[in-house]
């Protein structure tokens, strides 16, 4: 990228219309949805007028709890185009996780799907706020929801509710040149879209991101991947994080490239669509490339379109690394680092990186950001190789955190630069190796042990699919280390085992005093390993 996007999300999203109308743009393979990128367009400007027409207008937050529904990126362009802000709810919430980032979101409309999972929408709704069921659509005055005035289904007519396809004859009450006067007030350094930090730690916080933000994000991810027109990016990732949204959406949008969502991650339905749909990338977590490397039916499918993607969201195993090339076929893969705050990422490696740089970095600053490690004590930079915080600056730097001056103040400094709370090094070539969180690293006894040294070595072992490495109180030491393991399918394996394993090979303080054998780690819907819960864990047992 040699200069950045000055440009409002609608006004780039217009751009790449121009330049391939007749590209296909999006196409589901669970849903009756195939959009060119004009047909996307016609779409999307349909919905920003009857946004308007319920009364939406620039600075106002509209929530979307769903799972990746077309109309959620209709919702997602539709916004932004006016100038509303789109805040995306996660989609593993419960009651009180809804209600809390509904209100401290300030959310005047809400807009849903039928089902998630576990989650019944209408019904968490009903039994928060159970006035609405008599209440006129768009009309709302709920106790426990205040702000809230519209919720509209996306699949059905509930009772105080709007049904998202009765909504768009709403858009014949807006003149095309009230439209245009709404779209000219919108600016690049607005807000246009709030994601919640997924609260592995404390309440959720509310991270404003900017079209300049995303914008230029998208761009300089798919630009590390070489996407153009003619790639296809299946997506199994949530929208309603960074992953889905920016890495996404956003890089497929500022290249022309073809949109395969699915409605949620499932390893079949993944390499279904990679099969069939002939993706030329793939994005996921490394959980979502084990599952599918260890699918009974994964030499079913063929991979031979694959080329690129992303594993993210989670320190990349070396070894899976090495099988998601190899089986698949994805030789230009790449690895990103970043954090919501960031819009979100900050460093990735590029496709003409060797294959040791994609595997033990997580590559380099990307163009337009500054980067740093600093001594977590004295705050200055530290020398090539030093473990330190890793700290950015730069266009990709959020706005802030909704309503939360000092947890923004904590997080960005006077210099601008935000403070991450991720250990890491970097080499004399600019390459990042991230190690740990500064909460993860683990102090025992005086000596600092970094998690995911450990982890990348338990990964060697044969018997091993997944592992998750965390400290655990000590009356001596302070901190020992625990380790969670998944053994591999048919395989039988102990935790004397695997502990006999590294002291045949590591120092003895890296040795964890506690070693379980688990099915599966807790998550967030995002992927997110809570390695707060693994460590409750830990310390109860």
């Amino acid at each position: 990228m040699k200069k950045l996007i000055e440009m409002t999300v609608g006004e780039m999203f217009d751009a790449t219309v121009s330049k391939f109308p007749h590209k296909q743009a999006v196409k589901y393979i669970e849903m009756d949805f195939d959009k060119t990128y004009l047909q996307l367009s016609h779409e999307v400007d349909t919905f920003s007028k009857s946004l308007l027409a319920l009364g939406f207008k620039k600075g106002d937050h509209i929530a979307v709890w769903a799972t990746n529904y077309p109309e959620w990126i209709v919702l997602l362009l539709a916004t932004a185009k006016i100038g509303v802000i789109l805040v995306t709810v996660n989609t593993s919430y419960k009651t009180a996780e809804f209600k809390y980032v509904m209100n401290q979101s300030e959310s005047k409309g809400l807009f849903i799907c039928d089902g998630l999972k576990d989650i019944d929408c209408e019904q968490t709704i009903y039994a928060l706020c159970p006035e609405m069921e008599v209440q006129e659509a768009g009309k709302l005055d709920l106790k426990e929801l205040p702000f809230l005035k519209t919720v509209v289904s996306f699949d059905n007519k509930y009772d105080g509710m709007f049904y998202w396809k009765e909504i768009r004859k709403f858009a014949r009450e807006i003149s095309n040149e009230e439209y245009q006067k709404a779209k000219d007030q919108v600016g690049m350094h607005d807000v246009v879209n709030m994601q919640y930090t997924s609260g592995t730690t404390g309440f959720p916080k509310g991270v404003m991101l900017t079209h300049y933000n995303i914008v230029n994000n998208g761009k300089s991810i798919g630009d590390s991947m070489n996407f153009d027109e003619n790639d296809r990016l299946c997506i199994p990732v949530p929208f309603f994080h960074c992953f889905g949204l920016v890495l996404a959406i956003m890089a497929c949008l500022t290249h022309g490239t073809t949109m395969i969502p699915l409605l949620y991650y499932t390893p079949m339905k993944t390499m279904h669509a990679i099969h069939y749909e002939k993706c030329t990338a793939v994005h996921g977590v490394p959980t979502m490339f084990i599952a599918m490397l260890e699918h009974r039916d994964f030499s079913r499918y063929r991979f031979t379109s694959l080329r690129t993607g992303i594993m993210a969201g989670s320190p990349c195993p070396e070894a899976v690394m090495k099988k998601v090339v190899e089986k698949m076929n994805m030789k230009d893969i790449t690895i990103a680092y970043g954090q919501t705050e960031l819009s979100p990422v900050c460093t990735q490696t590029v496709i003409t990186d060797s294959l040791e740089k994609r595997v033990q970095t997580v590559g380099r600053a990307l163009p337009f950001i500054e980067t740093k490690i600093v001594d977590t004590e004295t705050g200055n930079e530290v020398a090539v190789n030093q473990p330190g915080e890793f700290c950015a600056r730069g266009y990709n730097v959020m706005k802030g955190y909704f309503n939360m001056e000092k947890e923004t103040a904590n997080a960005i400094d006077a210099d601008g630069w935000l403070h991450t709370g991720d250990i890491a090094t970097v080499d004399e070539e600019g390459y990042y190796r991230i190690t740990g969180r500064l909460k993860d690293m683990i102090i025992r006894g005086g000596e600092n042990i970094y998690p995911k040294e450990i982890e990348e070595f338990i990964y060697t072992y044969e018997k091993v699919q997944d592992v998750q490495v965390v400290g655990m109180k000590s009356e001596k030491y302070g901190e020992e280390v625990a380790a969670f393991v998944i053994a591999k399918k048919d395989q039988e394996l102990t935790a004397e085992e695997i502990k006999h394993y590294i002291r045949e090979n590591m120092a003895r303080h890296k040795v964890p005093k506690q070693v379980n054998i688990v099915d599966s780690f807790p998550m967030t819907a995002s992927g997110k390993i809570q390695k707060y819960i693994l460590r409750e864990m830990a310390d109860n047992k």
